[in-house]
């Protein structure tokens, strides 16, 4: 088939910029392309070029940014293609469902919800009825964002799919030497030393809840001085910006009682090094959460995780086997009670992240989201 991935307008494919959605259709691609006619359709970027082929697989980028032009070049590009696509596969945009099976009336249409996209304020009653009736399928990335769906519009009910993410467990592989070496190199440039890392990674936003993680090193303190702590993210992607609540995560951590790092914007090739430095990894989000795709890397990366029970965070949680999930999320003092009982048990600590990591590769490698995917195609 001659299928089309229509990505959103916010960052580009490769996932040079970083992005969830981005590194997810990364993943698959290669899978995908070996029994499909593949284009990947994205934005523009200053170092990506407006055409090209890679690996057998076709990218046409156009400007993006704002979702109104962004809708415009998509329905161009579909006006100009001198061959219809039979399978037109659309990422996290449901409003642009009926402006594609306009201009396309024939194709075949999926629909990938990443986040809560159907809500009010993101598209209008009619826009979402008739996006439902237009597309087989709706795939989405944890149970948490097909029931926010269902809870508005139960005629979906029947066409709803979830397909958990995936990552790539040999490139977050702390066995190693490679990986030795660089948490040795890591540890050593910002004097961390042997203390026990207790790890986030994530963009720097309230709703990511990295305050509420600093402020709970302040109860960590008390029973488990030998600790640090280390943010790794910015305000946004490629953004190192320094916002209002950047500054405020930044003055908390210049004031606790246990060093804390805070890395910046780290690029998507090297994103994966920061996950050998950490002990424990905590995701405190206090959002609801899809399904933060930071837990498949900790996983990858032998680590136990801590997170909070917001959205669709929880699903992919065996606890007491591969992490344990915090009901009180905006509480510090929750949180550090957790992450001391797993501090405080190196011998638990271990065998979660052996867990997990086994987990990662029986479920979560990306051949296994690809065939799913192609399951959903009817290939």
């Amino acid at each position: 088939m001659r299928v089309l991935l229509i990505v959103t307008e916010k960052l580009p494919v490769p996932p040079i910029r970083g992005g969830a959605i981005q590194t997810y259709i990364e993943g698959v691609t290669a899978f995908l392309a070996q029994q499909h006619e593949l284009t990947i359709l994205g934005i523009q970027d200053p170092d990506l070029p407006t055409e090209a082929v890679r690996k057998g697989v076709r990218y046409v980028r156009i400007p993006g940014r704002l979702y109104d032009l962004y809708e415009q070049g998509v329905v161009e590009f579909l006006s100009n293609e001198k061959q219809p696509f039979d399978l037109i596969h659309i990422f996290n945009r449901p409003r642009m469902v009926n402006a594609v099976r306009q201009v396309a009336p024939n194709a075949r249409i999926v629909l990938s919800m990443h986040n809560d996209m159907f809500v009010h304020g993101k598209i209008t009653p009619d826009e979402a009825k008739n996006a439902i009736e237009s597309v087989e399928r709706i795939v989405t990335v944890s149970n948490y964002v097909g029931q926010r769906i269902l809870a508005d519009y139960p005629q979906a009910e029947n066409k709803l799919r979830t397909i958990y993410s995936g990552v790539d467990v040999d490139r977050y592989s702390p066995r190693t030497q490679d990986a030795a070496s660089v948490r040795k190199e890591l540890r050593k440039s910002f004097e961390i030393g042997n203390r026990e890392v207790v790890l986030f990674v994530g963009r720097l936003s309230p709703k990511k809840g990295a305050d509420i993680l600093v402020r709970s090193m302040w109860h960590l303190a008390k029973s488990h001085r030998n600790t640090a702590l280390v943010l790794v993210g910015s305000k946004w992607y490629s953004d190192d910006e320094i916002t209002d609540y950047v500054a405020y995560v930044r003055a908390l951590a210049a004031r606790c009682p246990i060093p804390v790092v805070t890395t910046g914007f780290v690029a998507p090739t090297e994103v994966h090094k920061w996950f050998w430095i950490g002990d424990v990894f905590v995701c405190p989000s206090q959002w609801e959460e899809p399904l933060a795709r930071v837990h498949y890397e900790a996983m990858a990366a032998c680590l136990p995780i801590v997170t909070t029970a917001r959205g669709g965070n929880p699903e992919i949680i065996v606890p007491g086997t591969n992490g344990v999930v915090v009901d009180q999320p905006e509480d510090p003092k929750a949180l550090a009670n957790q992450i001391g009982k797993l501090l405080s048990d190196s011998q638990l600590r271990q065998t979660m992240g052996r867990n997990g990591r086994r987990l990662a590769k029986q479920h979560y490698k990306w051949d296994r989201v690809a065939q799913d995917i192609l399951d959903v195609w009817g290939t």
